[in-house]
């Protein structure tokens, strides 16, 4: 390195150093989303094997929906076996009185 003098040799590493740097930055984008990677795929799996608050109340709005129009069906059904026998239709008393027995499991379901 004696050929140049001192002056022209901190130009020239200041020269390379600036254009290095570009480069430099580029090395580290790179290993930045390497290293950020696998802590994205493992938030990514946690999203998607955890429920949320709000799918979770949709959830049990809806099975709550469904049990109350199962109730509702059944409850009309048992009415109409009743009347029918009143009107001295044995048949439809065991009918009533199944459907009764249909009923009271369901309200006994684990909510």
């Amino acid at each position: 390195m004696g050929d140049f003098p001192q002056g022209r040799r901190r130009m020239r590493a200041i020269i390379i150093a600036v254009a290095a740097f570009p480069l430099l930055t580029g090395c580290i984008s790179a290993v930045k989303t390497v290293v950020t990677a696998p802590v994205k795929a493992v938030g990514q799996v946690a999203d998607w094997t955890t429920t949320s608050q709000d799918e979770s109340d949709r959830n049990r709005g809806r099975d709550m929906r469904k049990r109350e129009e199962q109730l509702g069906k059944l409850s009309r059904q048992r009415d109409k076996a009743t009347e029918k026998c009143r009107d001295g239709n044995a048949e439809q008393c065991q009918r009533a009185e199944v459907l009764e027995h249909e009923i009271e499991a369901v309200m006994a379901e684990p909510r």
